[in-house]
């Protein structure tokens, strides 16, 4: 049974002042660069991909980011289940955002997302979008062996009702990346779902950043970072229940944040130049072709995986004329073939895609 956390709290370490103001500051550069951008919802879609992926990934889903942008029905059969678990987390994302504005952070709200992320998949008879109503475990075959056992069902709401307190609460005396930073311990800690808790609990964070404004398009996600130190990540979360050590679980979260917004801000930095190339010195020779080319370069920065059918939709071309803008674009490397078959071709814009997957 954690304690509740929702009152005035106090600090006084210099390694956590001094990571505070360097995780300020790192979020800043990373708004700053996102706002640069134009058509920027056009990259943070990439952003979705990816945290759905990695967050997906973190509870034993296979599903890739290049499978992740596939129609279902390029899918193989055995790996559809998975499929269809990251895009519901993809869309569960992107409705919660949707709703900032309309509805705040809530209980309410991650029950939507809840109920969203576990439709037609294998927790969709674990109670989509409402709190449990038994006893869970994490770890071991039973309560006699598990490694982690959550607080009663009968406390949820009370657990709940003081974290959604704390998370609105202006006079904690904590920074907003403080309280993010024990709002997700706690969330986890809690564990109000049957099934689908760390994904949950890790979309609150970039949920919580845009709707205090702490960036202005969502294009910061820590998944990445907890799945590369998933071991630590783990024994920080357990040494707060064990050892009440909260500092350091804090200490580690804002490393994550400094890490990840630094990652990104050159992401960023790279899909500039890499655009201004594609745009100023490759589509450039193709002439009379130049229109409809900038049409599919614009696309594909939004959907880097495609086949000819979906870039005749997008460029109101025929397919004639579309295999022949394709093989431009592989001629000017901004297009891959990725099949090796001689139909129903997927090509991928490989040098884009690369840069969120480093």
């Amino acid at each position: 049974m954690p304690k509740m956390i929702n009152g005035t709290w106090s600090w006084h370490d210099r390694e956590l002042t001094r990571l505070v103001e360097k995780s300020a500051i790192a979020i800043g550069q990373l708004d700053a660069y996102s706002l640069q951008i134009p058509n920027v919802d056009h990259f943070i879609r990439m952003y979705v991909v990816k945290e759905a992926t990695v967050s997906s990934r973190i509870e034993g889903t296979q599903t890739n980011m290049e499978e992740a942008l596939l129609k279902e029905t390029d899918i193989q059969p055995e790996r559809r289940n998975d499929w269809v678990e990251v895009n519901n987390y993809m869309q569960s994302l992107n409705e919660s955002i949707g709703c900032l504005g309309k509805l705040p952070l809530s209980s309410r709200m991650l029950k939507e997302a809840h109920k969203t992320l576990l439709q037609g998949v294998r927790g969709e008879h674990k109670l989509p979008g409402e709190f449990r109503r038994s006893q869970n475990w994490i770890g071991g075959s039973s309560l006699l062996s598990a490694v982690f056992i959550p607080p009663l069902w009968e406390d949820l709401n009370t657990l709940m009702g003081d974290l959604e307190n704390f998370l609105h609460n202006e006079d904690t005396g904590l920074t907003n990346l403080l309280k993010i930073a024990i709002a997700h311990y706690q969330f986890e800690t809690i564990h109000p779902f049957l099934d689908g808790n760390g994904r949950i609990g890790r979309l609150m964070i970039t949920l919580y950043l845009v709707e205090k404004g702490i960036i202005q398009k969502p294009v910061l996600y820590l998944s990445d970072f907890f799945e590369k130190n998933k071991l630590t990540y783990y024994d920080n979360l357990s040494r707060v229940r064990t050892k009440h050590d909260l500092l350091n679980w804090v200490n580690f979260f804002l490393i994550g944040i400094i890490e990840t917004c630094e990652s990104s801000s050159q992401t960023l930095k790279d899909i500039i130049e890499l655009l201004n190339d594609c745009e100023v010195k490759r589509i450039y020779t193709l002439g009379k072709k130049l229109k409809t080319a900038k049409i599919l370069l614009d696309y594909l920065f939004r959907q880097p995986v495609v086949d000819a059918e979906m870039v005749s939709t997008q460029t109101k071309i025929s397919l004639v004329s579309t295999y022949k803008l394709i093989n431009d674009f592989i001629r000017l490397n901004i297009l891959k073939e990725i099949t090796g078959a001689k139909r129903n071709r997927l090509f991928i814009f490989d040098e884009y895609f690369s840069l969120f997957k480093r």
